[in-house]
């Protein structure tokens, strides 16, 4: 039998695909977020890096990538237009010159304030659907995953585990 052979019993069901059914997921309750959050300008990965900055104050950009599970390509084109809209700052350190840091404007803190509620709405709704254990349930397994050894294959780094924040 070839490698090329594409017949049903080489191929498992897509109910027993990890990475599928977690894009999937992700894919679904980041659409509902968005869906939530639109009234606001944001979008939820800019809601989560606006969160973070008013969490822990000014971050250098690798940082940030690092504690939202991000390569630094995607949070560069997520952080650009918080930038172009006045909600973030991107300066250079005070302790080295040769690296940014993102720093949360007075307009991003309020744009935060005002998405606040509708992310508390989204998130209650959330818990509402698919019930406030099963979902606590949800948040620590999947906290587990992304706190796991998983590291792609001829990868020599290791990859962190983020802070939790339960605001973003």
């Amino acid at each position: 039998m070839s490698t090329t052979d594409r017949s049903p019993q080489l191929r498992p069901p897509l109910a027993e695909c990890s990475c599928l059914a977690l894009r999937q997921a992700a894919r679904h309750v980041t659409q509902f977020y968005d869906h939530c959050l639109a009234p606001t300008g944001l979008r939820t990965t800019q809601y989560s890096i606006l969160a973070r900055l008013r969490r822990f104050g000014p971050m250098p950009i690798n940082a940030l990538a690092a504690e939202l599970v991000m390569d630094r390509t995607t949070l560069g084109r997520n952080i650009l237009p918080l930038e172009r809209d006045g909600l973030i700052a991107i300066v250079k350190s005070t302790s080295d010159r040769r690296q940014k840091e993102l720093h949360l404007t007075d307009t991003g803190a309020a744009r935060l304030r005002r998405a606040r509620p509708r992310w508390t709405a989204a998130q209650s709704r959330f818990e509402a659907t698919f019930g406030a254990d099963r979902a606590s349930e949800l948040r620590a397994l999947l906290g587990a995953v992304v706190a796991g050894e998983l590291v792609p294959s001829g990868s020599t780094a290791a990859p962190t585990a983020p802070t939790v924040d339960h605001d973003a």
